[in-house]
């Protein structure tokens, strides 16, 4: 379980200070709605470790994580715009998600079995930058399969997509999420992306999370 308690942060200037609670189960997507502004971003960049907390709880199966910098988390990150290195081949972009001295043979194979689990195969001599738009959000899915850490946060992973990729894209997260067990957080001021995936629910009212 992905446990927040009373996580309490503050931008410089804020006349109050934003307080998380939740929990998030493995296996299941955790939705985080609100206004633009409301903190949505903020609660993210908190688990990722890009932003320290005054006080409070943080803990993955009771372990502390709020001591641990970004690069040591069980945490990956799925924004809107992929973070791929759109000039590499879609085996290059996948590759960085394994240890840099994994053995060649290993990666080529662990590469392959993450593209083809997120329906790309055959695609990896491809350059990304030729990709559609939910074909690159499929390889930054694979690169977070090899990446194999157990907290997924998407943040508008899904906004730049038309309505058919989307509803595609949603539906493997979905099936992912369940397969590997993630605690995914869910992101999104898109209604229909709330009602698809959300397991639990929640709503950023003035600084606060509303169970709903």
């Amino acid at each position: 379980m992905l446990l927040a308690d009373a996580l309490t942060f503050a931008h410089p200037g804020q006349a109050a200070p934003y307080v998380f609670s939740f929990a998030a189960a493995p296996g299941e997507i955790t939705a985080i709605s609100g206004t633009s502004g409301s903190g949505k971003s903020t609660l993210l960049d908190l688990i990722a470790g890009f932003l320290q907390p005054f006080s409070g709880i943080l803990t993955l199966d009771g372990t502390d994580l709020l001591p641990l910098p970004p690069e040591e988390r069980p945490v990956s990150l799925l924004l809107q715009s992929e973070s791929l290195f759109e000039h590499l081949r879609t085996d290059s972009n996948v590759r960085l998600g394994l240890p840099a001295r994994t053995p060649r043979a290993e990666a080529y194979d662990r590469v392959a079995q993450a593209l083809a689990e997120v329906g790309l195969e055959g695609t990896e001599g491809q350059i990304t930058a030729t990709l559609s738009g939910g074909q690159k959000q499929r390889v930054a899915l694979a690169r977070t399969l090899l990446r194999n850490r157990p907290v997924l946060l998407l943040d508008e992973p899904f906004s730049a997509l038309d309505d058919e990729t989307r509803g595609t894209v949603r539906d493997l997260v979905r099936s992912l999420t369940v397969r590997h067990g993630w605690h995914t957080i869910l992101v999104s001021h898109h209604a229909d992306d709330v009602d698809s995936l959300a397991n639990r629910r929640f709503r950023l009212v003035e600084r606060r999370l509303e169970r709903l």
